[in-house]
């Protein structure tokens, strides 16, 4: 097995250097850790394309992943094609909510 070559002087100073930079930069950025909270210059259009895909268009585009899914199923003998429809349409209707759940998290401050 082949170890990796010693580091030399300069090289232990750059590897150290880098990692105590990265340590300032997310000490620095964890105050501010708060996603999703602050901007709203695109509030109406989010909550527009939301409305549409929690509402009746997202559950008619469901419904049309569906079936796509079972016309691709039974042409192609699989049950593939019907599994995929469903998780299509699922995960369209479900999307705004998980989207929701992850962009608007925060964290603590310490």
């Amino acid at each position: 097995m082949l170890s990796p070559p010693p580091l030399s002087g300069r090289d232990r100073r750059t590897l150290l250097f880098t990692g105590i930079a990265a340590t300032l930069v997310v000490v620095a950025i964890s105050a501010t850790a708060t996603a999703g909270t602050t901007g709203t210059e695109f509030s109406a259009l989010y909550t527009l394309l939301t409305g549409w895909m929690s509402g009746s268009l997202g559950r008619v585009v469901a419904v049309i992943f569906i079936i796509i899914g079972v016309i691709a199923g039974a042409a192609r003998q699989s049950i593939m094609g019907f599994v995929l429809g469903i998780a299509a349409g699922v995960g369209m209707f479900l999307a705004p909510a998980i989207v929701d759940g992850v962009v608007t998290a925060t964290l603590p401050v310490l």
